[in-house]
């Protein structure tokens, strides 16, 4: 990268953001852009719904506009969405405070910065540009210039709907400065800045006794009293509220309930009226989606007390409980490390999934079903295949508990005791077993957990273990089986033979004797088996896979052991069972021989080369299973 031609682009580009002129121009270029002109919830959902969305099978939305910050939230998101897209059809909804409740560490402040810098970042392109009066210290639509008496006839004639009227100080520069000619007043473009304090503002509550209004409102310049004369001259009023340069825009209220109700008032006002009180004006008009977030407990406390029922009932809640999927809180950790100074330090494969798998599993609850363990339950969730369990559960499943994942271990948590375990002297690799005791250790240290609770979780951590106990027999087993896939694809093949003719009703050839033979129907059970297939289902089993070989044949495709997760299970089972004992043997001898040794080493490249493990993990691993195998 040539840094002074890259210098050279940034400034021709932010040039071309600097554009000024009249109202008269941009009145003709807001009649081409009727979008330049719209209110801010429909300017957030556009930005949202520009950045995509994927429908997926279960009819479920992802926005692409969340999906490389917030993992697991897909039933919040689209509830924000649906909110944003009701407002922006100007809808009463618009008139409500959005509050976003949940645990903490759940990613409640994170949704609200990636609005904050969407709109930072929208505003700068063509089709999110927005345009203010020239010197407004709200940034205001220049279409309020437009005189109440002819709003109606440039609805008619132009489709521009314009809602507010002038701030004080834009209404005394027309009058004084321009002599009311509209046209005249000059008009630029602007760019959203939370940092410049343009169109989105912030405010975050302290001590009561100290904190004053005018954080949100602004205040009187008192510098400029003796020049202007009264008070009530906006030059002498600095307009500089978070609630009045968040026009246009967003305004974030952190941890609003914590509030003292004279700031909660203030919130009514503008949410119900869109409307700002300032002390000796009337009321400033303001267009902003207010969103706040706050905690359970402090939410329903709030909820209890009957003086808030005013401000409850102008309330939009949305829920946003910890992820309960395992692939997306991985995804949660990945870009946590990514982000930060640790990326050179290896972590072993599943070492994020076990992480994952205890915090999630702390955060379910017990299932009424029968036979519903939490794993099972865990398993079901993250979309993985449950022997005995089909899409209909999993749906019961996500109804049973309509809010849960609002308790239970934050990603918070997860991090900090594997940045513990990642920063130790001398430490170049961490495997799941290292994170395990580093979460386990963590709840010994935690002073705020009753007993129970821990325990609870000490429970879970062992659940946890024994699932990476399997996990890591897996991972050995497949790495002894030599060339895996060219074996799994050729025990497959000979089970579709068999199992055509099964079906059939025909006979196989022996490619060796040429003589005609019966299906191997102890070959076939061999691998069934392995999942569960009982007798009686083995035919609707076997029809079910010729039926998927047969729709993938219609597509050009080729049927692959992967094809089927059923199958896919059934014969890595069988592979793994016939080689159990082997495995068992090399891994567990205390002095192998040059045969079990040679093995031992094929076993640790090929995990190297194909699984991600480096030369510390992988011995590693070889050893953990060797012990599991030999008890």
């Amino acid at each position: 990268m040539d840094l002074w031609e890259r210098l050279g682009a940034y400034h021709s580009a932010e040039d071309e953001l600097r554009w000024t002129g009249t109202f008269r121009d941009y009145f003709g270029r807001v009649c081409e852009q009727p979008e330049l002109a719209r209110l801010s919830h429909a300017r957030i959902y556009d930005m949202i719904a520009e950045a995509g969305v994927e429908t997926r099978a279960d009819g479920s939305r992802r926005y692409r506009f969340f999906s490389q910050d917030l993992f697991g939230l897909d039933r919040s998101l689209e509830q924000l969405v649906d909110y944003f897209h009701s407002a922006a059809q100007r809808l009463e909804v618009r008139k409500r405070i959005l509050v976003l409740m949940g645990p903490v560490g759940g990613g409640k402040s994170t949704l609200v910065a990636l609005l904050k810098r969407g709109l930072e970042n929208y505003s700068r392109t063509a089709v999110g540009a927005l345009y203010g009066i020239a010197g407004c210290p709200m940034h205001e639509e220049p279409l309020h210039l437009v005189p109440r008496a002819l709003r109606d006839e440039v609805l008619r004639e132009y489709g521009l709907y314009i809602e507010g009227d002038l701030c004080p100080v834009c209404q005394l520069r027309l009058d004084s400065t321009h002599q009311g000619r509209i046209e005249e007043m000059p008009v630029e473009r602007v760019v959203i800045s939370e940092k410049n304090r343009v169109g989105i503002g912030t405010f975050s509550p302290s001590d009561p006794k100290s904190q004053d209004i005018s954080e949100l409102t602004g205040s009187i310049d008192l510098a400029t009293i003796g020049e202007y004369g009264a008070e009530s001259d906006p030059r002498a009023y600095r307009f500089d509220g978070e609630l009045n340069v968040a026009n246009r825009g967003l305004m974030e209220f952190i941890e609003m309930l914590k509030s003292d109700e004279k700031f909660l008032y203030s919130l009514l006002t503008l949410a119900q009226e869109q409307n700002i009180k300032t002390g000796r004006y009337s009321m400033i008009y303001a267009d902003e989606a207010i969103t706040s977030h706050s905690n359970e407990a402090e939410f329903l406390s709030f909820v209890d007390n009957k003086k808030n029922e005013a401000l409850r009932d102008r309330m939009i809640l949305i829920r946003v409980p910890y992820n309960l999927r395992v692939q997306d809180e991985m995804r949660i950790y990945q870009k946590l490390i990514h982000h930060s100074g640790l990326r050179d330090v290896h972590l072993a494969p599943h070492t994020l999934r076990t992480a994952s798998i205890f915090a999630v599993l702390s955060r379910l609850q017990a299932s009424k079903k029968q036979g519903m363990s939490l794993m099972k339950k865990l398993k079901l969730l993250d979309d993985q295949t449950v022997e005995g369990y089909t899409a209909k559960d999993v749906r019961e499943l996500h109804e049973e508990f309509p809010v849960e994942g609002m308790t239970g271990i934050s990603p918070r948590y997860v991090i900090n005791r594997l940045s513990s375990a990642l920063v130790k002297p001398g430490v170049r690799c961490i495997n799941p077993l290292d994170a395990l005791k580093a979460l386990k250790d963590g709840l010994e240290q935690h002073t705020g957990l009753a007993a129970e609770e821990r325990d609870r979780l000490l429970n879970l951590i062992y659940e946890t273990r024994k699932e990476y106990d399997e996990m890591a027999k897996i991972e050995v087993q497949k790495a002894f089986v030599y060339s895996f896939e060219e074996s799994a694809q050729t025990l497959l093949n000979n089970y579709l033979d068999n199992i055509e003719a099964y079906v059939n009703q025909t006979r196989l050839t022996d490619p060796l004797t040429d003589e005609e033979m019966e299906p191997d129907e102890k070959l076939m059970r061999s691998i069934e088996e392995q999942i569960g297939i009982t007798e009686n289902a083995k035919r609707a089993f076997r029809e079910e896979i010729l039926i998927r070989i047969s729709t993938l044949a219609r597509r050009a495709e080729r049927f692959r052991y992967q094809s089927h997760s059923g199958l896919r299970q059934a014969i890595e089972a069988k592979l793994f069972s016939d080689l159990k004992n082997v495995v068992k043997i090399t891994t567990s001898t205390r002095t192998p021989d040059q045969d079990q040794l040679r093995k031992l080493n094929d076993v640790a490249n090929r995990l190297i080369a194909h699984d991600g493990y480096c030369s510390e993990c992988g011995n590693a691993i070889l050893q953990y299973v060797g012990t599991l195998l030999s008890r």
